[in-house]
């Protein structure tokens, strides 16, 4: 499977939960069962994925973490906020550099349709 592929399947979990559910839950509510729903159909999952950054020769453990990582070739930020920033993309696309993945999804469960909270960021795809 490719990202693009893995993405569909990942909207396609999003929408599910939103439609059962709905918003005005926190966010780590959303991503336990985003989890439970991508290891139903088989996907890798790594949660609260920690992101060094590197500076010439040092590494540096600084404490960012990836909301969840799949098949290692998508990042999903997920939130649960009244609006998404612009600093909240651009956390996603640093992300996206620092680990070499190339896609990633901003997720806001906190809208009244997800089709309106969900944004793909891309990292030279």
């Amino acid at each position: 499977m490719d990202e693009n592929q893995i993405s569909r399947i990942i909207v396609d979990c999003c929408y599910r939960i939103h439609v059962n559910i709905g918003p005005g839950l926190l966010e780590s509510v959303y991503l336990e069962i985003l989890i439970y729903e991508l290891k139903k159909l088989g996907l890798k999952c790594e949660k609260e994925v920690g992101i060094p950054v590197r500076y010439e020769d040092i590494k540096l453990d600084l404490g960012f973490r990836a909301d969840l990582i799949v098949e290692n070739l998508v990042i999903v930020e997920l939130k649960a906020v009244e609006k998404v920033l612009p600093v909240h993309n651009k956390q996603l696309l640093t992300y996206l550099r620092l680990t070499g993945v190339k896609l990633g999804l901003l997720v806001n469960f906190n809208v009244n349709l997800i089709k309106d909270g969900i944004e793909r960021v891309v990292n030279g795809l």
